[in-house]
């Protein structure tokens, strides 16, 4: 049986060599990010991670939304992306973004966790 430490690298190999992306941990195609925010995320791990914990996060409370509450977790969606660009390359506000976002999408969940069970 292979040792998962040597697993990962052949993966990366194959995947490239197929032609197929290898795995990345922003939630969007960091080789399609132009703004500076996009690559400062694509550039950081913590802050891609962050990014990834945030689109689950939306995604999830997405799926668990009512209609009139999804609408709302999408507009303050978009708002986020303005916010996010406007940090520029900023790690700082970048992660201060995120977390901010994060909570507030958290606050989502905890109040639709509240109205269970499902």
């Amino acid at each position: 049986m292979p040792r998962p430490l040597l697993a990962l690298p052949l993966l990366a190999v194959i995947f490239t060599c197929a032609g197929l992306p290898a795995v990345q941990a922003a939630s969007f195609d960091c080789a399609r990010a132009q703004a500076a925010d996009e690559k400062a995320v694509c550039a950081s791990m913590a802050l891609s991670d962050l990014d990834v914990r945030m689109a689950t996060l939306f995604e999830v409370a997405s799926h668990l939304a009512a209609m009139g509450q999804r609408g709302l977790l999408q507009d303050d969606q978009r708002a986020f992306l303005k916010e996010r660009a406007s940090c520029g390359a900023d790690a700082a506000c970048l992660a201060g973004a995120y977390d901010a976002r994060i909570r507030a999408i958290n606050r989502v969940l905890q109040s639709i966790y509240s109205r269970g069970p499902f």
